[in-house]
Formats: structure tokens, C-alpha cells, sequence
């Protein structure tokens, strides 16, 4: 079973990925490395920040002599009206890392707002060796008026999906993977790892 190190210590974050990507990877944590440093998210893009997540593992694991590939994800919640907000700085919306803080601003902002469509979106970037790849997925619904289902996590109680017809608060976690940014994106990674496909991209680099 092949070792990558998911760039988070959330493990919310670990479980989702290791029910993601299957049986065939074993994900390894931030502190199952020994990793304890804060990582500065200083992108503008939530492709800056994946980025700056997986080097930042890459470097380290360098430095103590291993090299295992690294992945890491940044994603956003993106409502159009608020002309994208709070899309990068989704974690810390309301000024730190507060879910119901960060609710309660969009609900206010969004106040008497007609137009409440929004999107998640979430970017991967696969960082090993000389390769690094990034893949994007993207799940679509509208902010609903009022907190429905399941508060712990993030954004997903007033997040009304598309294509549940219900919020992510209320979905189980098997509907959610179906449908969700991070899944979308953790399924192009996935078919990227297998074997066949990794070749071929190798053949592809060395070719040209």
C-alpha cells in the first residue's frame, strides 16, 4: 500500500480522504511525520496555497530523509452576489477560525439578497519528486437563509446542493462524497494514481 502525506493535521480532513481514494493508499498525517510547523497560507488564489501547503511537506520530508509524495488541498466557498466572497479567506471569514463566526457574516451579508447562488470549489495539488499536478473540482447550490442539519462542520449547514436537494448538514457523509468539491477533485487524483496513468504522463514529460 503506497504512503502519501496529506498536508493537514484536520482529522476530518484525513477520514474523508482515506474513504476517497480507497483502499489502495494509505494517508499519513502531518503529525504521523512529526510535522508541527504552522504553515503561512499567504496565496491570493486557492491554487497559491496548495501549493505552498505541499512544498512546504515536500521540503520537510526532505529534510529528515524521506520521500513520500505529498497532496494538499485549499478550498472555498465562492457566492456570486458577494462577488466571489469569502472564496480564499472561506476559514477565516469572520477574522479567525470560526465556523458559526464565519456563518453568521455570510448569513448577514446576505441579508434581503435575492440571488444566493454558490459554489464550492477546491483545489489538490500532488506534489513528488519532479512532478506536480493539480486537479479541481467544483460542486454548485445557493445559501440557504437559516442554519439546516449538522453545524460542525464549516459551511455545510447552509450550503444547499444542487444536486442533493438538500444541505451538506443534512447528507450523509456517502452522499456528500458523491457530490462534493473536494471529492470531485480527490476523483481526478485518484485515476491519476493509478499505475497506467502515471506512466503515461511520465512517457509524455520525458518525450517532449
Amino acid at each position: 500500500m503506497e504512503k502519501i502525506v496529506l498536508a493537514s493535521a484536520n482529522q476530518h480532513k484525513i477520514k474523508e480522504f482515506n474513504e476517497m481514494l480507497g483502499g489502495n493508499f494509505k494517508i499519513l498525517s502531518l503529525e504521523d511525520i512529526g510535522f508541527n510547523r504552522e504553515i503561512e497560507e499567504t496565496g491570493s488564489t486557492l491554487i497559491q496555497n496548495a501549493k505552498i501547503k505541499a512544498e512546504t511537506v515536500r521540503n520537510y520530508l526532505k529534510e529528515n530523509g524521506k520521500d513520500y509524495p505529498v497532496i494538499a488541498d485549499d478550498s472555498g466557498l465562492f457566492i456570486h452576489v458577494l462577488g466571489g466572497e469569502p472564496g480564499v479567506y472561506s476559514a477565516r471569514y469572520a477574522g479567525s477560525h470560526d465556523d458559526q463566526a464565519n456563518r453568521d457574516k455570510v448569513l448577514g451579508k446576505l441579508e434581503n439578497k435575492l440571488d444566493r447562488t454558490a459554489n464550492f470549489e477546491c483545489v489538490i495539488c500532488y506534489m513528488a519528486k519532479d512532478t506536480t499536478k493539480l486537479f479541481i473540482g467544483r460542486t454548485y447550490g445557493e445559501i440557504t437563509t437559516e442554519e439546516i442539519g449538522d453545524t460542525s462542520f464549516g459551511y455545510d449547514c447552509i450550503f444547499f446542493s444542487s444536486d442533493l436537494r438538500k444541505t451538506f448538514g443534512e447528507a450523509t457523509a456517502a452522499e456528500k462524497n458523491a457530490v462534493s468539491h473536494r471529492s470531485r477533485a480527490a476523483e481526478q487524483l485518484k485515476k491519476f494514481l493509478t499505475p497506467y496513468n502515471r506512466n503515461f504522463d511520465r512517457t509524455l514529460k520525458f518525450n517532449k
